[in-house]
């Protein structure tokens, strides 16, 4: 019974899928790039401003662009060169891919708290080995 059961609900499933799958790839090209500068806009809000927020973007127009972020604002961010000091403001919309380098606050704990966990076994170790001479 659970399998013809299982059966249905994966046949009824898949006709579903099918139906859905065409209205979600008929959007337009300018809802796909509002889509991407507001996926582009959380991705800079989530990696911050600052030094540590190191990013590479690569634009519409082909060009890329690596640095730092120094500022974010409502519509656009800028981007500063580490190497020479310039800044470039980008508007959200006129990014096609871009990528942060920063780690975030969950894995800054957990490399944390295995350093501490692998010093203090290393600690007990030799407390051990100085306590069987």
């Amino acid at each position: 019974m659970f399998k013809k059961n299982l059966s249905l609900f994966l046949a009824a499933s898949l006709l579903l899928s099918l139906f859905a799958a065409p209205a979600a790839l008929a959007r337009t090209k300018e809802e796909k790039e509002a889509a991407l500068a507001v996926k582009v806009k959380a991705g800079v809000a989530k990696l911050g401003a600052g030094k540590d927020a190191a990013i590479s973007v690569k634009l519409r127009n082909k060009t890329k662009l690596k640095g730092y972020v120094s500022r974010i604002e409502e519509e656009a961010f800028v981007i500063t060169d580490v190497k020479t000091g310039a800044e470039t403001r980008v508007a959200y919309g006129d990014v096609t891919q871009a990528k942060g380098n920063n780690l975030s606050t969950g894995a800054i704990i957990a490399i944390t708290a295995g350093i501490a966990v692998g010093v203090t076994l290393l600690v007990i170790y030799i407390i051990i080995l100085s306590g069987s001479r």
